[in-house]
């Protein structure tokens, strides 16, 4: 019996126009409504979502999100229950490195994202990927070691970024996480923190195991929480090695391919929709 839904927004629970559809706020709210819990995985911080947890009527005490794909497990009303973010010696280590690969930099601190010029070419596109953060200009010299760093990300035309990835040496992906969260980004977290570590977290909170979870997913940094949970589901629209690992393939976000997965597996295929 599935008690527990993780869903990723952009490219899953969102279409291309970034709204969610009247078909999957209808079996969101039933799931909810049943009992069941319905967990946004993001990596996106808590304020940049509020507008689609209202829509959900997701913001009770007991209503839980993960958010910088795992960085920080809360409760939709702020309270944190976990939280990993990286030291300062993995900023400016990660500053060096995309100065070096010309890559742009954005670090995010809570609802700030503090911006570096570290490729004065190609500078970053985040600000139109994410409208809901405060932007403000850094420089690495201007940290401080007690402040707060969640991610550090590269957002820039996706030509350009995929010409460049390939120049980050194998040894950085021992040190971080590192994934594409949309085609033109991509993220940089502490070493062992995914979507699926915040569920195991939030899980173990909540006395669900990982069979009594479905997560629904469609980029690599969705591949973690798709293989831990006991039904994984690949969008259709999914990369092919989430759909590889992926228990089971649904429609496409544009499709309502999480109401369609819902349906299918919680509510044991009873006409909804």
């Amino acid at each position: 019996m599935i008690k527990l839904v993780a869903i990723d927004l952009d490219g899953t629970l969102l279409t291309d126009a970034k709204t969610i559809s009247d078909t999957n706020k209808k079996i969101l709210v039933e799931a909810k409504a049943r009992g069941v819990k319905i967990v946004i995985c993001t990596g996106r911080p808590l304020i940049a979502i509020k507008e689609y947890l209202a829509e959900l009527n997701l913001l009770d005490a007991d209503d839980y999100s993960i958010t910088f794909n795992g960085g920080l497990i809360q409760t939709n009303t702020g309270e944190i229950l976990g939280k990993t973010a990286m030291e300062l010696a993995d900023v400016t280590h990660l500053h060096q490195l995309l100065t070096k690969i010309q890559l742009p930099m954005d670090v995010l601190s809570d609802a700030l994202c503090l911006q570096f010029e570290t490729a004065k070419d190609h500078p970053s596109i985040y600000p139109t990927l994410n409208k809901a953060l405060t932007y403000v200009p850094k420089t690495i010299e201007g940290l401080k070691e007690e402040a707060l760093y969640n991610k550090v990300v590269a957002a820039v035309n996706v030509e350009y970024l995929d010409q460049q990835i390939p120049l980050i040496p194998s040894e950085e992906y021992e040190r971080f996480e590192i994934f594409k969260t949309r085609p033109n980004l991509l993220e940089f977290m502490p070493k062992g923190v995914t979507k699926a570590f915040g569920l195991s977290v939030l899980g173990e909170r909540l006395g669900i195991t990982p069979q009594e979870m479905m997560a629904l997913g469609d980029e690599a940094n969705d591949l973690s929480m798709i293989t831990y949970a006991g039904m994984g589901v690949a969008m259709e629209n999914a990369t092919d090695g989430v759909k590889s690992a992926a228990n089971f393939v649904t429609k496409t976000n544009q499709a309502d391919g999480v109401a369609h997965a819902i349906q299918k597996f919680v509510f044991d295929g009873s006409d909804l929709i």
